[in-house]
């Protein structure tokens, strides 16, 4: 069990422990001896989103990783996809990312990205804890590392038009765009624009406090509902730090990250390009789409929750397509992370390509009703310890049989119960759902 890191890095309330200004500074200072000690390019990159406290944390960063002797080269607002990329492009030890992705403004988080622009392994994280913990590394007043400032925004829109179809542009297309007030208000419009869409921009406006506020991948209706206003072709909505996506059809349908992956899924087979005909998606991802998949003859593994677990199962069974049904896409043919607007290149070009709307690409993926419950707890007690939800839990899972699917998991960001429920009968699974929620409060209660 980590101690500071859960599922994407440190996350928390702002400026409460363990997320304080000392705890940043300190948490630099171990990432940087350690990256320092396994490379010799001594330099760490470091983006953020829009959130207010973003500055407080970026300085106290700063501050650690230079102490510990390693150059700091910050880029300022910019996606966390980007920051992944550069990483590798400037031949950095790490990249560092300050970001609470899809959370309010008053929480924020700290991740990272290896020098291969990969997320940590969990053992990476258990040693950058051990050695905050034990106050390492030791100091030298000869060996201070640099802060400068490079520009980053320009370098990413050009990495991201690159994998944009090469003979094809977007004149012609009408696309809403969502930037969630978040870190893409200014790379998304930029790469968009310049290959030729016509854009109807929001939430493009961030003053600290606004970011993901009733805006972006979490409250995608919003965007829809602009689609229709306007007459426009898709809709497009980037969560906060912009590794995620959410999509709208012309009907102002939602369109998931399962149908993403299950079209670009399709296309890529059938220009030979999808390894092994098989994608990676999460426990989360609905039967029906699993099943929609394998009609097609495309195979799905199931990996843990975390983009960065989609991403260690695609290296592990050699796959170049995977994602999340929230929205995060891996395309590891460019990437090493879920990145929105890569993604949404890929769906653009298929709508240009094939010369359809995004509900006729979608029309052959069939989903089952999907309930999904998130319950605020007080502290998270191990299911095991809750005889009665786990017994609950059991008997539901009887009952649905080989015709639906229970999940039942804690965040790993927040204090919340995930309870997901899949079946034929929207009404019985909400029930279950309900039901669960109702028993595991009560006995989670029952421990204080």
């Amino acid at each position: 069990m980590r101690k500071y890191f859960g599922t994407d890095g440190v996350r928390g309330r702002a400026n409460i422990e363990p997320l304080t200004a000392d705890f940043a500074l300190k948490l630099g200072r171990a990432a940087a001896g350690l990256f320092k000690n396994n490379d010799t390019h001594r330099k760490i990159i470091i983006g953020k989103d829009t959130r207010l406290s973003c500055y407080m944390f970026e300085n106290a960063l700063v501050s650690g990783i230079c102490s510990a002797g390693i150059d700091a080269v910050m880029v300022g607002v910019i996606p966390t996809p980007a920051i992944a990329f550069l990483t590798k492009s400037i031949r950095a030890d790490a990249g560092v990312v300050i970001s609470a992705s899809h959370n309010p403004y008053y929480d924020n988080g700290i991740k990272f990205f290896n020098a291969n622009g990969y997320k940590l392994a969990d053992i990476t994280e258990h040693e950058i804890e051990r050695m905050i913990d034990n106050n390492e590394p030791a100091l030298d007043p000869y060996s201070i590392g640099k802060a400068y400032r490079i520009e980053g925004i320009g370098r990413y829109v050009e990495f991201v038009k690159n994998t944009f179809p090469k003979n094809i542009d977007l004149k012609g297309l009408k696309i809403v765009v969502d930037c969630a007030n978040g870190a893409s208000y200014k790379a998304a419009p930029l790469a968009l624009r310049e290959l030729g869409a016509e854009l109807i921009l929001t939430n493009v406006e961030p003053n600290g406090t606004n970011i993901n506020d009733n805006c972006g991948a979490v409250y995608p209706e919003n965007m829809a509902k602009a689609v229709l206003e306007h007459g426009a072709d898709v809709g497009i909505s980037f969560d906060g730090d912009a590794d995620r996506v959410v999509f709208s059809d012309e009907k102002g349908n939602i369109v998931d990250g399962d149908k993403i992956m299950g079209i670009c899924a399709i296309d890529m087979m059938e220009q030979g390009t999808l390894k092994n005909n098989t994608i990676v998606a999460t426990v989360m991802s609905n039967l029906g789409f699993e099943y929609s998949m394998n009609k097609k003859g495309i195979k799905l593994i199931r990996s843990q929750v975390g983009d960065r677990y989609v991403m260690e199962d695609m290296l592990k069974y050699n796959c170049n397509l995977g994602g999340e049904q929230s929205g995060h896409l891996i395309f590891s043919d460019f990437n090493t992370t879920g990145d929105g607007l890569i993604s949404a290149m890929q769906v653009l070009g298929l709508l240009i390509k094939k010369g359809k709307s995004l509900s006729e690409l979608c029309s052959f993926i069939e989903t089952y009703p999907q309930v999904l419950n998130n319950v605020l707890v007080d502290k998270k007690v191990s299911l095991d310890e809750l005889s009665n939800t786990s017994a609950l839990i059991l008997k539901i899972e009887k009952e649905l049989g080989t015709s639906g699917r229970l999940l039942v998991r804690y965040s790993g960001t927040e204090n919340k119960l995930r309870i997901m429920l899949e079946g034929k009968d929207e009404k019985i699974i909400t029930a279950y759902a309900e039901e669960i929620a109702e028993m595991a409060v009560n006995e989670i209660q029952g421990k204080k």
